[in-house]
Order: structure tokens, then sequence, then C-alpha cells
């Protein structure tokens, strides 16, 4: 298995770090490399590729933007200086994000991942850089965490913040729960209290005006109660 790949980076240093990673891993084969997301978009017009190694802040189209223009992106990997464009780039659905300078085991460790997800793909028949739903959140300055939709139990408001609770952890991220709730699967998450948002599969008992979710008991807000429990029980 060869995958194709192109550069997108307006520096050539970069690009020549880049060229030569790629150099060494027997499974990647670089294709051509662009100095600007414009070029670029108009190869792909004409041509397949695997993998784009994605700069951020570049003239006349920046990454994000260009990333925004795709119909089928191919597996993007963002290399870039700047930290602060992570949330958004993992909304977009990259793979991963590099911050340079990009040590070469960082490097190789996002490209073992789409060698996995490729190889998954081959045998599944499914699209290898499709992962079950997913969300990051901000659980400080700098850090991005990732969060399965499936394992989200409860989310609970604390005024400015959020206190998520999933089967195997607990994040606390500041962010209000009517904003949070809002980037949820309307099929999936019910806000069932001024103060909480729960997963439906989740819910294991309902009696009354609250419900059960792993061994705790959850207040249903009376502006809620009808709602919630048509839609638990039509689940």
């Amino acid at each position: 298995m060869e995958l194709k790949a192109i550069i997108i980076d307006d520096e050539p240093l970069a690009i020549n770090v880049l060229r030569n990673y790629i150099s060494q891993v027997k499974e990647l084969q670089l294709i051509k490399t662009f100095p600007n997301a414009v070029d670029a978009s108009a190869y792909l017009q004409s041509h397949e590729v695997d993998i784009i190694f994605l700069d951020i802040n570049m003239p006349i189209l920046d990454g994000l933007e260009f990333l925004k223009t795709l119909n089928e992106a191919p597996m993007i990997l963002i290399t870039t200086a700047h930290e602060e464009y992570a949330l958004e780039s993992f909304e977009l659905e990259v793979i991963d994000y590099l911050v340079k300078p990009i040590p070469f085991p960082r490097f190789l460790k996002s490209v073992n991942r789409i060698l996995k997800l490729k190889k998954g793909s081959s045998t599944n028949g499914h699209n290898g850089h499709k992962e079950k739903a997913n969300i990051f959140v901000k659980v400080d300055k700098k850090k991005l965490q990732k969060i399965y939709l499936d394992e989200i139990m409860v989310v609970e408001s604390l005024k400015d913040y959020i206190r998520i609770k999933t089967t195997s952890d607990k994040f606390i991220v500041h962010k209000t729960l009517s904003s949070f709730t809002e980037e949820l699967p309307i099929d999936q998450f019910i806000r069932i209290h001024r103060s909480y948002t729960i997963n439906i599969d989740k819910v294991q008992v309902v009696e009354g005006n609250s419900l059960e979710i792993g061994k705790t008991r959850y207040t249903i807000g009376r502006s809620y109660i009808n709602d919630v429990k048509e839609k638990i029980l039509n689940r």
C-alpha cells in the first residue's frame, strides 16, 4: 500500500523537512508540492491524492479556507507554527494537527495512524478517515480533548463552565450548557433541565419527574418533561 501525498506550504524550508520525512516512510509517495492553496486546488480538480500536508497561514487563500472549499477532502494533516487554530481544524475533521517545528517521531505517529485507518478501510470497505462520531473540547488553555459522543453520559451546567461525564472520565470545559448542547446531535442528546443535558441511550430508568443514568438520579425540569419522556420512549 502506497499513499499519494502532496504538500501545501509557502515556506521552502518546511517543505524540505516534510519531503525528507516522507522519503523515510516507504508507504508514502510525495507527488507534488505547492506554495499556495490556489494552485493545489486546481491540481486536485484532475488528480486524486490520499494525504495533504497543509499549512494554514498562506497568501491568497489560507489553509482552513481552502479546506472548506473541498467537497470530498483527502486525509488532512495540518502543519503549522500556530497552535490557536487547532479547535477549528478538528471541527473540519482533519486527521491531526502538527505544530512546527515538527519532530520526526510526532510526524511518524500521525502517518502510522493514517496507515492504520487505510488498512481498516481496505478490510472493511469504508473510508479510512472516518471514525465514530466525536467532538473536541478545550480542557485547558492549550489541550484539546477528543470525546466520543457515544461515551458521553451527562453534561452538567456549572454557570460559565460545564462538566462532561463520560463512561470513563469527567472533563471541565469553559462553555455554557446551551452552546454545547447545540453542538450535539439532537437525535441522541436532549436537555432535561436547565442544569443537565443527557445522552438518551444512557437512560436506564424513567420514573415520575426523574431519570437514572449510571445509578445517578437526575430531575427532569417541569418545562422539559413532556418532550423528554416522548423522545426517550420513542427512541
